[in-house]
């Protein structure tokens, strides 16, 4: 039996890079799965490539509007909701420290990865709830368990992921919502090759890995356990799959 047989998997994001192996890996472990993004195109790409029935939906995550249609088309074609995977969001190269950076960067990047994921736990977890419980899988950042210079934006965006990620945890646990999340390491998605080329700091993290480069297959299995039922016991907790990063 396929570890997520008869589970709805709504992930955002997954047009590309991590979100995309995400669902391609939990298709094929038996979820039906709904890919949503703001790239239309590469999201039917994404759904093509998943199969078992994987539908693509255009979403911004930024946009209440956006998020909740999206999740009530998931439901309207599935009829449940039983993963929520809050995987959208990233940083640029215009990200500094406090002094330096853009202020507009600062907003920039809070209103997709915190925003984002406080919105999609605000209508994916009612959806949740009403399919009698599952998961919610946020992406955090080993950014937001250590310190690293030069990227300001993003570690206070991640930080508060975190937290939200634990506060939600414990709000949850009567419904049978488990929320945890994700903190990669620099992960080798083509966004991110591109930003290691651009940013000395996200470089020099690249190079500290102790086991080598993070591909995103390596993300969608943690996700793939975050979502099954295997991880039953486990919320409320921060999951670093960072290649030994933050232990040093």
């Amino acid at each position: 039996m396929a570890r997520l047989d008869g589970k709805v998997a709504f992930i955002t994001g997954a047009a590309a890079g991590i979100g995309r192996a995400t669902a391609i890996l939990f298709a094929r472990e038996g979820a039906r799965v709904a890919i949503a993004d703001i790239s239309t195109a590469a999201a039917e790409e994404t759904a093509h490539l998943a199969g078992h029935g994987a539908i693509a939906i255009h979403t911004d995550v930024t946009d209440e509007a956006s998020i909740s249609a999206a999740i009530r088309a998931t439901l309207d074609k599935f009829g449940r909701l039983d993963v929520l995977h809050n995987n959208a969001g990233g940083s640029t190269p215009q990200d500094n420290n406090v002094v330096d950076v853009p202020v507009e960067e600062f907003w920039r990047v809070i209103k997709l990865d915190l925003f984002g994921t406080f919105l999609g736990c605000r209508y994916g977890i009612p959806a949740i709830i009403q399919s009698g419980g599952g998961a919610v899988i946020n992406m955090t950042s080993n950014m937001a368990l250590m310190g690293v210079s030069g990227r300001d934006c993003y570690t206070a965006a991640k930080g508060g992921v975190a937290a939200l990620t634990r506060s939600l945890a414990v709000e949850f646990a009567a419904q049978r919502v488990r929320v945890n999340a994700i903190a990669p390491s620099a992960t080798m998605t083509e966004r991110l090759k591109k930003l290691v080329k651009a940013n000395p700091a996200v470089n020099k993290l690249a190079e500290s890995h102790l086991l080598g480069q993070i591909e995103p297959e390596d993300i969608a299995n943690a996700a793939l356990y975050l979502a099954s039922d295997e991880s039953r016991a486990m919320t409320g907790q921060i999951m670093p799959v960072d290649s030994g990063v933050t232990i040093y």
